[in-house]
């Protein structure tokens, strides 16, 4: 499996995600540049220029018009994924952390950093269809006292918003009255990063307290335990398959007073009920930053703090490893 290696980003990558095709890859980092790529061969399409800080986070429609990036530089802006244009922008206070579209499209949430003496706020703004018809307006803000959010995530159709705090807390939140729902303690540090499976029945939360955890949505309680030795940034579940996939590695500052080889700089496969390790993929020259799955299964890229994004098609061999206790053929016939 030789992997495609796409640098065109001058800073370390922040996030990476695919459209709900596959055929694009989106990707944001620490320069002011989100850029575009056809996920097939790795070609870059283009763009987005008009940001003046670290984008920290994006999210793109179903149907690939739109792209919502949120940036250091206290905007959010909403680009016409076709022409690169910026359609629209919400001007903050302070540092946009996450962004994320709702199902269908016709809303979106981004949400302001806790500084300056402003309080971490979820603002949840109408998508209009056309463009032009774009404003300011905001249908509900919900101000959250305490530890500041770093990842935010709308879940299943729309009922609720899962927030990942910098405390290692998640909680979820009412969108339509801005009410807790309910909130879980389950890591001891800041939470990296939050993927939702396909049925957004459970999700991947990930953490510097070197853990990742399987979590189911309703009731926020965790199902498996995926323990290393290392931060992880970011941790995402194959489509296809019962498997996880955990990127990290030590911070950044911390890499030159250690050995190359304590860096471990891999992507980690895990079994996701039995909780093994089942393999790793090298490659990166410092810490994984974030991780994600192609929509088919068949593939999945990860962003480093090298500023380099490598998209890895699996080969046939990953698809066809299973455990004995995965071969249901040798089941008696049922009665």
């Amino acid at each position: 499996m030789r992997p495609i290696l796409l640098h065109g980003h001058l800073r370390s990558l922040t996030r990476i995600r695919y459209n709900a095709d596959g055929d694009l890859l989106f990707s944001a980092s620490k320069d002011n540049k989100p850029c575009v790529w056809y996920s097939a061969n790795g070609e870059r399409l283009g763009t987005f220029n008009g940001h003046n800080g670290t984008v920290w986070d994006l999210d793109v429609t179903g149907n690939s018009r739109y792209l919502l990036t949120g940036s250091a530089d206290n905007t959010c802006k909403l680009w016409e994924v076709e022409t690169g244009k910026c359609v629209f922008t919400w001007e903050t206070r302070t540092a946009v952390r996450a962004v994320s579209f709702a199902l269908g499209d016709e809303k979106a949430l981004f949400v302001t950093d806790a500084t300056m003496g402003q309080q971490s706020t979820i603002h949840i703004v109408p998508i209009e269809a056309d463009p032009i018809d774009q404003s300011s307006e905001v249908l509900r803000s919900i101000v959250v006292s305490g530890p500041k959010i770093t990842v935010a995530v709308w879940g299943n159709l729309n009922r609720s918003i899962i927030t990942g705090h910098e405390d290692g807390t998640i909680t979820e939140w009412n969108p339509d009255t801005g009410a807790k729902i309910k909130s879980a303690k389950n890591h001891e540090k800041q939470i990296t990063d939050i993927q939702f499976s396909t049925d957004k029945s459970h999700f991947m939360s990930s953490s510097k307290d070197h853990c990742a955890y399987l979590t189911d949505a309703k009731t926020l309680k965790i199902m498996k335990r995926f323990v290393t030795e290392r931060p992880v940034n970011s941790a995402i579940l194959s489509p296809i398959r019962p498997h996880v996939i955990l990127g990290g590695g030590q911070d950044a500052m911390d890499v030159t007073t250690t050995s190359l080889k304590g860096n471990k700089f891999e992507s980690r496969f895990y079994h996701a009920v039995f909780e093994d390790e089942i393999g790793r993929i090298k490659g990166h020259f410092g810490p994984i930053n974030t991780l994600a799955f192609h929509p088919n299964g068949r593939s999945f890229s990860s962003g480093g703090e090298d500023g380099f994004i490598r998209v890895h098609h699996l080969d046939e061999d990953y698809f066809e490893f299973k455990y004995e206790e995965e071969n249901f053929n040798d089941l008696p016939p049922a009665r």
